[in-house]
């Protein structure tokens, strides 16, 4: 992901790509080289250099809050990749020392790498679920199983796939970008229920495949399926409220627009069977879609200008929904037992620190053709 951030770098103005630091010193080599940052094989001493003042954290799951916290220390602003920590218990202690720094170091800025809030599409959806359009929400559904890896994917990395090492699987690695925009559209659930496949497809000691049921506090339903063994995979969400139901799914959003409020309807029609009447629509946004540049860019103007968080496309104090929202996902599975929300995050992080502590599982030796994340987000 380093690499993909890399490449657009020089076409934000402002933006000087000043230091680096990659645990492969062959790579760092070859990066500063390219770039002309400064080179530090210790990434915390570079933070604490005073030669940046702003860091991106690409790095595994579980050094990102520690990296983060010591930018905020040292004054330097953060913007970080998904997820902002592994557990919500750490994402919570983040945002509050966020909060402290803030008083030493006022203007100190904190942004989130969802660079999907920037497609076109999501940001239509999101506009139909706050400017009225679906009404009060009365059901939700994302399936969400394009994300089909081999297990060469899953062996390219010794951290990949592993309690110790990523905290989980799909819900903490692929999903974070789907979760953050399901809680973004509608808000979060107050119960979740899941049924979760631990290696259900791969060689893997975490979780695969995901059903689950949430409830949300009007007492609204909704599922969300996801997985990273089933091809070709599905992409579809529905958002059904009482003045409207929209589906979204390849880029194109359906809306059905209700005449009359359901609830409405369901009391005062005098026909048994009649539907709603509605206007069928078909909403395909234009606009260019820069994702990751854009909240990049986003970021860095907001620095420059003297902003708030209130002007990022994605707070990094926001960052904790989602997270939360997979957290209960994970724990209603591996406790087979609904999990209430906002959850017991310290009974989360004391389960994950316990699967990491027992785990005897051995990844077999890396393959000699790793996969190209190129493509990824």
């Amino acid at each position: 992901m380093a690499t993909v951030h890399r490449n657009y770098f020089e076409k934000i103005e402002g933006l000087r790509y000043a230091a680096a630091s990659d645990r492969n010193p062959d790579r760092l080599a070859a990066l500063c080289e390219e770039t002309g940052a400064e080179a530090f094989t210790d990434p915390q001493v570079m933070i604490a250099s005073g030669k940046i003042d702003a860091l991106l954290i690409a790095t595994p799951h579980y050094t990102h809050p520690d990296f983060a916290r010591t930018a905020f220390e040292a004054g330097v602003h953060v913007l970080c990749e998904k997820p902002v920590a592994v557990t919500a218990l750490e994402a919570q202690r983040l945002n509050n020392d966020y909060a402290d720094a803030q008083k030493t170091h006022p203007g100190l800025i904190f942004a989130g790498m969802f660079n999907q809030r920037d497609r076109q599409d999501w940001k239509a959806v999101k506009r139909l679920c706050t400017d009225g359009s679906i009404g009060e929400l009365q059901r939700t559904s994302w399936t969400i199983t394009t994300w089909f890896r081999s297990q060469n994917y899953y062996d390219s990395g010794s951290w990949r796939a592993t309690w110790k090492g990523e905290g989980g699987g799909v819900l903490i690695n692929q999903c974070p970008h789907n979760l953050d925009l399901f809680q973004w559209f509608v808000g979060m659930p107050s119960r979740v229920t899941a049924n979760v496949g631990i290696g259900r497809h791969h060689h893997i000691e975490v979780e695969d495949d995901v059903t689950a049921l949430l409830e949300y506090p009007n007492g609204a339903t909704g599922t969300f399926v996801t997985s990273t063994g089933q091809s070709p995979g599905v992409n579809r969400l529905e958002i059904v409220g009482t003045h409207g139901t929209l589906i979204a799914e390849d880029g194109e959003i359906t809306y059905f627009r209700a005449h009359r409020p359901v609830n409405k309807w369901v009391r005062e029609s005098t026909d048994g069977f009649a539907d709603v009447p509605a206007d069928r629509m078909i909403i395909k946004p234009g606009g260019e879609s820069l994702q990751h540049e854009a909240v990049t860019r986003n970021f860095v103007e907001t620095v420059q200008a003297g902003g708030t968080q209130a002007d990022l496309i994605a707070p990094g104090t926001e960052m904790i929904h989602g997270l939360e929202l997979g957290n209960a996902m994970l724990y209603s599975g591996l406790t087979r037992a609904p999990v209430d929300l906002p959850t017991d995050r310290a009974a989360f992080a004391a389960k994950i620190e316990e699967l990491a502590t027992q785990s005897t599982f051995k990844k077999p030796t890396p393959p000699a053709t790793k996969p190209s994340f190129d493509g990824t987000f």
